[in-house]
């Protein structure tokens, strides 16, 4: 069974906004489509298969009565709180969603899926894939879903190469290279995300401009970092007001060195 990067999912009232505060920033993003029976639809963002997708509700009373698509019920109970827009949550793609819902469970997560899931582009074609969301009752930070795909990788490259989604940056060739995540307990984080994977984890470093201490985990195609504050500073000012979450996208190749806020979220350019 294979788990790879598949795409970080930040949470917008309108995701349409991130189309032209990315453009200003050298970075293509597109309307993608609707979600029609969950009520949502998003615009997104590619670095080769890994992307960044900005997810909204286009309509409150279907979105409202998803129960096992636990993203829905999730950005449902997020944007009803002032200030929970940004990052959220991320997806890893599988090859093996059946065995590894069997493999959960015999865990002991609650397992909601596989399933079903597609996607209406705005030239009318369908997009369809599985989920599968696992969940124990004792995480702040929200575990990932995974997600497999009807289609293999190699066509699915060249579907978003027509479509002129890939490789469509104007700043430099970006590359997502990490998601930053803020936790409270840095040790107990990395080991429990390191077993759901089976991942190899890195030393331990501080980055001084977000004042945490952090350590990595090695996931194929987007490494992941999680990171505990030291003192006040942008890691801690998270913390405080979103609890654990996703909150740092790091871009590596475009030309920039520099770490800003945009979309409420933390971006680094490098």
């Amino acid at each position: 069974m294979q788990f790879s990067f598949d795409h970080l999912v930040c949470f917008l009232k309108k995701p349409e906004d991130a189309i032209p505060l990315l453009k200003e920033r050298g970075i293509h993003a597109a309307f993608g489509g609707r979600h029609e029976s969950w009520g949502t639809y998003n615009a997104l963002s590619y670095f080769g298969l890994s992307y960044i997708e900005f997810l909204g509700i286009e309509n409150q009373l279907i979105a409202a009565k998803q129960e096992e698509n636990r993203l829905i019920t999730q950005i449902v109970e997020q944007l009803s709180k002032r200030d929970r827009e940004g990052p959220a949550r991320i997806a890893i793609r599988t090859d093996g969603i059946e065995q590894l819902a069997l493999k959960l469970k015999a865990e002991g997560y609650t397992v909601y899926g596989p399933l079903p899931g597609e996607r209406v582009r705005a030239d009318g074609q369908v997009i369809r894939w599985s989920l599968l969301f696992p969940e124990n009752g004792d995480n702040e930070l929200t575990l990932p879903f995974f997600i497999q795909w009807e289609k293999l990788d190699e066509q699915r490259i060249l579907d978003l190469e027509e479509q002129g989604l890939i490789d469509s940056h104007r700043t430099g060739n970006p590359k997502f290279e990490s998601v930053g995540f803020v936790v409270h307990n840095l040790e107990e984080a990395i080991i429990k995300w390191g077993n759901l994977f089976n991942l190899k984890q890195s030393e331990e470093f501080v980055d001084l401009t977000i004042n945490a201490r952090c350590r990595k985990l090695e996931l194929h195609g987007v490494t992941l970092v999680f990171c505990t504050p030291i003192g006040e500073g942008l890691a801690a000012k998270i913390l405080k007001e979103k609890g654990e979450t996703p909150f740092l996208i790091n871009l590596r190749g475009t030309g920039q060195n520099h770490l800003f806020e945009m979309l409420n979220g933390l971006w680094r350019f490098q």
